[in-house]
C-alpha cells in the first residue's frame, strides 16, 4: 500500500477557484461512493473554504489512483483537467503525512493557529468513517487521521499557537466578547460574502453566535455563503431594517464607498435601543462613515483598530512555530514507522507460523520415544522448546521492524524469505518440516 494526497488550497488557487471545488459536508458519502467505485483504496475528503484535500491509501498496483483522485475534483469543480492541474498538487508517502499534520496543526492555514481546522478535519474524518459500509476508512487512514488529530492536540496544548486573535475577523471577535461577555444568543449581520466575510462567519458560529445573517449586492453569492456556513441570506436592500434587531455588525464588502452612513443607522433608529450597536468595518477602502461612530449606543472599530491586536498576537504565535514543527516530525516518524513496519507483518507471520510447526513436529516426534518420562517431565520439554523458539526468532523479528522503520524492509524481506524458503509452495502445503529435518 501507499499514501497519496491530491488537493487545492489558499497556497495555490484564488478564492474563486477554490470555491468551485468544495464539497459540502451532505455531498461527502456520495462523492467517498464515487472515489471507491474508481478503485482507489481508502479516502477521506477534506474540504474547507480554504482548501480541499483528498487522501488515499492505494494499493501499489493501482498507481494512477492520485490521477484518478484530481479528476474526480476536477469533475465536481467542472472545471477542465488541464485547466484544474494550474492549482491542484498531489503529495506521496511521507510528505503527504507530514502535509496532514501540519494541516491539522494549522500550520499551513491561512492564519497560523486558528482554531476551526482541526474541528474540520475531525469531522471530514468521522463522515468518511460513516459513510455506508465503512469502505473509506481502514486502518492506515484511520490511523493516520487519529495519530494527525492527536498531533494536533499536543500542539495546542504544548504551544502558544492558539493565543489570542491572528485574523482581522477573530479581531473582530475578541473586540465584540470585551464588549458583550458571552456572544451566545446574540445576533450579527455581516455585509459581503468575500473571504474575509466567510472568516468571519466561521467565528461567528464557533462563538455560538445565535443567527448570523449575510446580506451582499449578489443575492445568489450572499445564499451560496450562507447555505454552505449555516447562516441566513438577507436581500441587501433589506439591511437598513435588519440592523435593528442585531448586535454586531460586521461589513467587508468591495465597495467603493462607504455603505453605512449615518443616515442608515439613524433609520435603523439604533440610538432608540437597549442594547449597543458593535460596527466592526473590516473593509479597504472602509464601508463605514467615521461619523457612525459618534452616534448614540455605536461602537466603531475599523481595521486600523484590528490590525494593532493582530500584530502582536502574530508576533508571539511566530515565535512558537518552531516547537510546534518538533511536535509535528516527532509524529511523522513514529506513524511512518508503525507505517513502514505494517510492511513486514506478513513475513514475520510467516516464520514464526514455519518456525512453530516444525518445533510442535519435532517436539511431538521426541516426546514419542521419551514415553517414560513423568508429565512433568514432559511439560519441562514442551517449554525449553518455546523458549528456544522465541530465542531464537527475537533477533530475526526485532531486525526486520528495524529495517522497516529504516525503509530497508524492501530489500531486507526479499532475503528473510529466501533463505527461510518461506514462499516455497511445498512449505505452505505443509512439507516443509520434512525438508527442515532433511536439512538438519
Amino acid at each position: 500500500m501507499s499514501l497519496a494526497m491530491v488537493g487545492i488550497s489558499h497556497r495555490t488557487a484564488p478564492l474563486d477557484v477554490r470555491e468551485r471545488f468544495v464539497v459540502d459536508a451532505g455531498e461527502s458519502a456520495e462523492a467517498l461512493r464515487q472515489l471507491a467505485a474508481t478503485g482507489c483504496g481508502e479516502a477521506v475528503l477534506v474540504s474547507t473554504c480554504n482548501r480541499t484535500e483528498l487522501y488515499m491509501c492505494v494499493a501499489h498496483d493501482h498507481p494512477d489512483a492520485p490521477a484518478l483522485g484530481a479528476r474526480f475534483l476536477s469533475d465536481h469543480a467542472r472545471m477542465a483537467e488541464q485547466d484544474a492541474d494550474r492549482y491542484l498538487y498531489t503529495l506521496h508517502d511521507e510528505a503527504a503525512v507530514e502535509h496532514l499534520f501540519r494541516v491539522v496543526s494549522s500550520l499551513d492555514s491561512l492564519v497560523i493557529g486558528e482554531a476551526q481546522i482541526q474541528g474540520q478535519v475531525k469531522s471530514a474524518y468521522e463522515r468518511a468513517a460513516a459513510t455506508e459500509g465503512g469502505f473509506s476508512v481502514g486502518p492506515v487512514l484511520a490511523r493516520l487521521f487519529e495519530s494527525a488529530l492527536k498531533v494536533g492536540g499536543q500542539v495546542r496544548h504544548d504551544t502558544r499557537l492558539g493565543t489570542g486573535a491572528a485574523s482581522i475577523p477573530s479581531a473582530a471577535i475578541e473586540l465584540a466578547r470585551k464588549i458583550f461577555g458571552n456572544l451566545k444568543g446574540r445576533r450579527a449581520l455581516v455585509l459581503g460574502a468575500g473571504e474575509m466575510s466567510e472568516l468571519t462567519v466561521e467565528c461567528l458560529r464557533g462563538e455560538g453566535v445565535e443567527r448570523v445573517l449575510v446580506s451582499n449586492r449578489t443575492a445568489a453569492r450572499a445564499e451560496e455563503v450562507a447555505a454552505r456556513l449555516g447562516a441566513v441570506a438577507v436581500p441587501f436592500e433589506h439591511m437598513p431594517a435588519t440592523l435593528a434587531d442585531v448586535d454586531i455588525l460586521v461589513s467587508a464588502t468591495a465597495a467603493p464607498h462607504p455603505v453605512i452612513t449615518k443616515a442608515v443607522i439613524e433609520q435603523a433608529q439604533v440610538a432608540a435601543r437597549k442594547q449597543p450597536l458593535l460596527v466592526l468595518d473590516i473593509a479597504l477602502p472602509r464601508d463605514v462613515e467615521p461619523e457612525v461612530g459618534d452616534q448614540p449606543n455605536v461602537f466603531l472599530y475599523d481595521i486600523d483598530d484590528l490590525s494593532q491586536v493582530v500584530e502582536g498576537t502574530l508576533e508571539r504565535r511566530r515565535s512558537e512555530v518552531s516547537v510546534a514543527e518538533h511536535i509535528i516530525r516527532d509524529g511523522v516518524r513514529d506513524f511512518w514507522q508503525w507505517y513502514r513496519g505494517r510492511n513486514v507483518v506478513p513475513t514475520i507471520r510467516d516464520l514464526r507460523g514455519w518456525a512453530e510447526q516444525v518445533r510442535e513436529t519435532e517436539t511431538r516426534r521426541a516426546l514419542q520415544s521419551l514415553q517414560h518420562l513423568s508429565e512433568k517431565d514432559r511439560g519441562q520439554v514442551e517449554a525449553l522448546t518455546r523458549q528456544l523458539f522465541a530465542k531464537l526468532l527475537h533477533a530475526p523479528t526485532t531486525r526486520l521492524r528495524e529495517a522497516a522503520a529504516e525503509g530497508r524492509d524492501s530489500h531486507v524481506l526479499e532475503v528473510a524469505r529466501y533463505l527461510f524458503d518461506l514462499d516455497d509452495k511445498a512449505r505452505r502445503n505443509g512439507a516443509g518440516s520434512e525438508d527442515t529435518r532433511k536439512a538438519k
